[in-house]
């Protein structure tokens, strides 16, 4: 018999170096999502990935162990979309980025275009060449609005690192002398998103993650509790560097414990 209940809080999970690393989950994740469902707490997937759509991301939870619903999951291309939309429905854009972006675009309403964009909408991607980037910044200077969906400086592969939107939309910003406009976390845009995907309040939201300067940062910001987990590529000793900390840090989500957002029962 389960002596503890979950206090009201739902859980902001990044994905990369959270839930999974590379092609495995990390131990500890499944074991912690089944935990939440067990005690129906809200959870969403969150990620900076713009390159995959939710479809894409959910089956590769499912085929890992894990089923997950594209519900469960908020991109930073969604995010940015939605964001879009609102600002300007049935806008346009001009798009350097792959398939999930794209698709997160359109079924927002927002058309893609090759001339005469509303924004120039940047993500990750590989197919990138130097063409787009020549575009893009001939577009901004006509004064079409600089949009990132995050500004992530590098993406970790398989392989190792590689340039990340952050980088990609350098170039375009040191070219016209224009800043872009970020979506992403750690964005007050797709963190209150999130948390209203959820249906909750600022004090019980807790984002997990395994970077300060996108998830914890971004919890710091909205009020959240923030849980630094240590399998991805932040070390603890890397923690000192930044004003700002984390209320827990964790090797792994396994490694939660369940006082963090568990209450003994009354006796």
């Amino acid at each position: 018999m389960n002596d503890n209940i979950h206090q009201k809080v739902g859980f902001l999970l990044d994905m990369d170096g959270v839930i999974y690393k590379g092609k495995k989950l990390i131990d500890g994740s499944a074991e912690f999502i089944a935990k939440l469902k067990e005690h129906d707490i809200p959870y969403l997937f969150l990620t900076n990935n713009s390159q995959r759509t939710r479809r894409d991301l959910a089956l590769k939870l499912t085929r890992m162990g894990l089923e997950t619903e594209p519900e469960s999951i908020l991109t930073c291309a969604i995010a940015t979309a939605r964001f879009l939309a609102e600002k300007k429905p049935d806008g346009t854009a001009y798009v350097i980025g792959e398939n999930g972006l794209a698709a997160a675009l359109d079924r927002n309403g927002i058309t893609v275009v090759d001339d005469d964009a509303d924004f120039v909408v940047v993500g990750e991607g590989r197919t990138i060449n130097f063409e787009n980037i020549e575009k893009a910044v001939r577009l901004v200077a006509k004064g079409a609005a600089l949009i990132a969906t995050n500004l992530d400086t590098t993406c970790p592969t398989d392989e190792g690192i590689r340039p990340g939107c952050g980088a990609i939309v350098a170039m375009i910003e040191s070219a016209t002398g224009i800043e872009a406009f970020s979506v992403g976390k750690p964005s007050p845009v797709m963190m209150r998103m999130a948390r209203k995907t959820i249906g909750l309040r600022t004090d019980e939201t807790i984002m997990v993650g395994d970077t300060m300067y996108t998830d914890v940062l971004g919890a710091v910001q909205m009020g959240y509790r923030s849980v630094l987990v240590l399998s991805g590529h932040t070390h603890e000793e890397d923690v000192k560097k930044y004003a700002y900390k984390p209320d827990l840090i964790a090797s792994s989500l396994g490694g939660i414990p369940e006082g963090f957002f568990m209450i003994k029962k009354p006796e």
